[in-house]
């Protein structure tokens, strides 16, 4: 098989992995910015830490570094507006995603979005390169948990919503 065939079954392969959808917000001296990214995980729970894999040709990246803070927003069924924002699927400008109605600062003073099911806050300890993406480890420093709400998920290239009634 060759490589680019092997790339894009196993890009075929990985639509077909459910994942939780969050928009991951900065904001810091080296500005303001936020992704849709669905390549998030727990790492541990002593300390409290996730791993965020971003594209390494990403504008975002020396943004996030900059800062070395973030918010991992895990967004609700009724934000998929928001990850097509931060996704970039609709031409709408960094300034103006953060205009729209629901962000709020966070206790390390990062962009949290009301609503989400779950907002995860903390400094980035460790950034490694690994093939065409970064790997952030980052040390929740401030969590925040949604009361309502039922979860979206990216999967076979598509937003879907997870409602606890279909789960029951």
């Amino acid at each position: 098989m060759q490589l680019d065939e092997q790339r894009l079954r196993f890009r075929d392969a990985m639509a077909s992995l459910s994942a939780a959808v969050n928009v991951v917000t900065t904001e810091g001296e080296a500005g303001r910015c936020g992704i849709t990214a669905t390549a998030v995980c727990s790492v541990t729970d002593t300390p409290p830490t996730v791993m965020v894999c971003i594209n390494a040709n990403s504008a975002m990246n020396p943004v996030f570094q900059g800062n070395g803070k973030l918010c991992i927003n895990v967004l609700n069924h009724e934000q998929e507006v928001m990850a097509r924002h931060f996704a970039g699927m609709t031409g709408m400008a960094m300034d103006e995603r953060f205009s729209l109605v629901g962000w709020q600062r966070g206790a390390l003073a990062q962009p949290v979005l009301k609503g989400a099911l779950a907002n995860l806050e903390g400094e980035i300890r460790q950034v490694q390169t690994i093939g065409s993406h970064l790997v952030y480890l980052v040390e929740v420093q401030n969590i925040s948990l949604g009361e309502e709400g039922h979860g979206l998920i990216y999967f076979k290239r598509r937003f879907h919503p997870v409602l606890m009634e279909a789960l029951a």
